[in-house]
């Protein structure tokens, strides 16, 4: 039986697809496209794009202090985001293949890109690659717990949890005895999980 819930699900899936198609429709009007992994700009825009770059001396010369200042605590975050990373791919490779629950492909969520834009400088892409790292280990470890809730605990909570992860309605609601023994007897098999989006 389909509830309002799974309707709603549906209607955000078709949401999420027609969101796709208006990104694409940006990437044409950006004047890119993807070959084989390649991101290609066309001849005019990189000339545009290196036009407006900044460069290394100026970039550093209008630099705001506090900017210069805080610059070290941001980047020391690497050491505690490379340990939970180093973390994440361990538990992994050690609980999935036990307890069979599919692994994440830790390079979905680890991207680099931003090194093909032309208007940055070497500080920004720097300062990109970073950022791409630390986001991306945050969402590799974020979907390995996720996965790791299908198995041991998929309850929804009983108060609003901003930005569940995709798994999430899929749990139990809260107080319901019934259900949450149904998920587990479920996944005493293996944990299956939907395509992703």
């Amino acid at each position: 039986m389909t509830t309002p819930l799974d309707t709603l699900m549906e209607k955000l899936r078709g949401v999420e697809a027609e969101i796709e198609v208006e990104l694409t429709k940006r990437r044409e009007e950006l004047r890119f496209h993807i070959e084989k992994r390649r991101i290609l700009f066309e001849e005019e825009v990189l000339r545009l794009h290196r036009e407006l770059k900044t460069r290394v001396s100026r970039y550093v010369i209008e630099a705001n202090l506090l900017t210069v200042l805080t610059a070290p605590v941001i980047y020391s975050m690497i050491v505690p985001i490379a340990l939970l990373d180093l973390a994440v791919m361990l538990f992994q490779a050690i609980c999935f293949p036990i307890y069979r629950i599919p692994k994440v492909r830790r390079r979905d969520y680890l991207v680099f890109d931003r090194h093909h834009l032309a208007y940055l400088n070497i500080i920004e892409k720097i300062n990109c690659a970073y950022c791409s790292y630390a986001g991306g280990a945050i969402g590799f470890a974020r979907e390995v717990a996720a996965r790791t809730e299908v198995l041991w605990c998929p309850i929804k909570h009983a108060r609003r949890v901003l930005g569940p992860h995709p798994h999430y309605q899929g749990f139990a609601d809260f107080g319901d005895a019934e259900g949450f023994r149904a998920r587990i007897e479920q996944t005493k098999g293996g944990v299956k999980l939907e395509a992703p989006r």
